[in-house]
């Protein structure tokens, strides 16, 4: 009581001119509040983080709605040297309504082997080159160039293939090129993925429509729940949004805010659909038409390759020149330049490569897929058909002997985590092998997933120590197709920023990178989400980014297109056990001698 008096006496004593600087002093300091107030309700924006200076809201603007990370001015000339490096072939506007008539028609375009270049037979080593017409729907011949196609030489009887180089004349005609690698018949397969004049839809609907894929997320803050959509790219509206760009990375993202509930309360994140009515273009994406469709040849479709002449010099690796990363042999991946590929068929050669390693995979499904290759069916000399009858009826039990035996203590630790998305883990005691698996930050078209799972894989890789130990394996761009090419580019320079943070202070890391595959496409649905060209787009911008750092590329892209089984986004067990076999040669190369 003494106190207070105290107080009371001392605050009544003040002089005038106190008061009135008091009562000016509170009354700008509610007009400024009020200001801020009236600011922030204008802006409609909610952070509920305070990022630091180095990591600011960015505030230029894509496609008119889409929030892109800020780069610097060094980066953001990098990136504009991509886009330029990549620039696809401009097609003429179509008519309304659409016609396929003056559209590219693989069932009238046709392929021609060239004539060797100086005469003779064909012999391993030689470049062969196709010549490939594209004509329209009326058997004219195409005046322009930017369509899609894949190239592929393969012999059936030897199991072996081989990835062409496609090359646009932009005048109609293109040119396949491959490499002559194995003795006896080949055959050469030509096959369109789009006309030209879909690949302006597609390239239209990622600049108006990069949200046609959205997703979604649960608030809950005891019993009451409500759910909004997120986005990088979210459309003005009325609502507030909430914030939640990576403090570390950059990397934006955002929500919808709730009505009646703070951003604190978000709970978790899943994919919340496709919009619909978003073309009148479905004609050009017609599977058996236009989508997907093979080319027929206008004369032989084959040649026959004889041996190597004596003093021929042999096929150049594809670090020496453009060419293929390597081709199937007998339905075995052999590299072309840099690592030799060797086969893991046992579980003492697989375990032996893994001991004492501690495996970091991050990435999409397609990653995923390759840690439950290694934790249930790792390859080995095991029969896949019992006397003429397939063991496909037994390939649970299959999975489960080969997990006991092949690799017996290589067993999963049950994280209870969500089944598509991860984290996973695997764990081999008795050789000291750690596998673990957990999926990319947001986008994700996956089920349901905790928001805390979310991780950034710049994030992670700037949280690991490193090693002679370790093995990093990226695989990062089914997700990403959706939006401008500009996200995945800002992306991957963050990954390859902490990619060389890794290397620096521990250069004895192994960082190994899977790109992406063509896969099957059946209609517009399929090919507006997950197209080739989307893919090829952004082969082109990895390659680029991580040319010269000290990484390892799993060419999943000519993986899949020189195999003679189906494309598919998850390639069948045989591509992937040659997948693996690339892995693992990277970790464990052969020794000289």
């Amino acid at each position: 009581m003494k106190f207070q008096v105290c107080k009371r006496q001392a605050f009544t004593r003040l002089p005038k001119c106190a008061w009135i600087f008091l009562f000016f002093t509170l009354f700008f300091l509610v007009l400024f509040i009020t200001n801020t107030l009236e600011f922030q309700n204008k802006m409609k924006t909610i952070s509920i983080f305070s990022r630091p200076a180095a990591v600011t809201l960015s505030t230029d603007m894509h496609y008119d709605f889409c929030k892109l990370k800020p780069l610097s001015p060094k980066e953001a000339q990098e990136e504009d040297l991509l886009l330029e490096s990549i620039t696809w072939p401009e097609t003429p506007p179509l008519s309304f309504p659409l016609s396929l008539e003056k559209t590219s028609d693989p069932d009238h375009s046709t392929f021609t082997i060239l004539p060797k270049r100086g005469g003779g037979q064909w012999r391993i080593g030689d470049k062969l080159e196709v010549m490939i017409n594209m004509k329209d729907f009326q058997g004219r011949p195409k005046k322009f160039g930017g369509d899609v196609l894949l190239a592929r030489l393969h012999s059936p009887t030897i199991s072996a293939g081989v990835a062409g180089e496609v090359v646009d004349h932009l005048n109609g005609s293109y040119t396949a090129v491959f490499f002559l690698l194995w003795k006896g018949s080949a055959q050469v397969q030509v096959t369109l993925v789009h006309p030209s004049e879909a690949v302006m839809e597609l390239r239209r609907l990622n600049r108006e429509h990069p949200d046609r894929i959205f997703f979604k997320s649960v608030f809950q803050s005891g019993s009451v729940t409500e759910t909004t959509t997120c986005n990088i790219c979210l459309r003005p509206t009325q609502k507030s949004l909430c914030n939640y760009t990576d403090l570390h990375t950059g990397e934006p993202w955002f929500c919808y805010k709730p009505d009646n509930l703070s951003c604190d309360a978000r709970m978790n994140y899943f994919n919340g659909g496709y919009q619909q009515s978003i073309t009148t273009m479905e004609k050009l994406f017609k599977s058996g038409v236009n989508l997907k469709v093979s080319i027929r040849a206008s004369g032989p479709a084959g040649v026959t390759i004889f041996p190597r002449m004596k003093g021929q010099s042999k096929e150049k690796s594809s670090s020496e020149e453009s060419g293929p990363s390597g081709y199937y042999y007998q339905d075995v991946w052999r590299g072309l330049g840099g690592t030799k590929i060797h086969q893991f068929n046992t579980s003492s050669a697989i375990t032996q490569c893994l001991k004492g390693k501690v495996v970091h995979m991050y990435g999409d499904s397609t990653i995923r897929q390759w840690f439950e290759h290694l934790t249930a069916t790792l390859p080995g000399n095991y029969p896949t058909t019992l006397s003429g009858t397939p063991l496909i009826f037994f390939r649970h039990l299959i999975t489960r002997i080969i997990s006991s035996v092949i690799l017996s203590d290589l067993k999963e630790f049950d994280l209870n985590s969500e089944k598509q998305a991860g984290p996973f883990m695997a764990l081999n005691f008795t050789h000291n092998i750690m596998v673990k698996y957990r999926c990319h930050g947001p986008p994700l078209r996956s089920t349901t997933v905790p928001a805390i799972e979310m991780h950034y894989i710049a994030n992670e890789l700037d949280n690991m120590v490193g090693g002679s130990k370790t093995v990093v394996v990226l695989g990062i761009w089914a997700h990403f197709a959706t939006f401008p090419l500009e996200f995945y580019i800002r992306r991957m320079l963050s990954i390859r920023r902490a990619v060389v943070r890794l290397l620096s202070r521990a250069p004895d890391t192994l960082v190994v990178i899977r790109t992406g595959n063509p896969k099957s496409l059946t209609c517009f649905l399929h090919s507006s989400t997950n197209s080739d060209w989307y893919t090829l787009q952004q082969l082109k911008v990895l390659k680029a980014i991580f040319k010269g750092l000290n990484v390892h590329l799993v060419n999943a892209w000519e993986m899949v297109i020189a195999h003679h089984l189906p494309q598919e986004l998850h390639p069948q067990p045989p591509i992937i056990k040659n997948m693996i076999n690339v892995l693992l040669s990277y970790i464990c190369p052969e020794k000289d001698g």
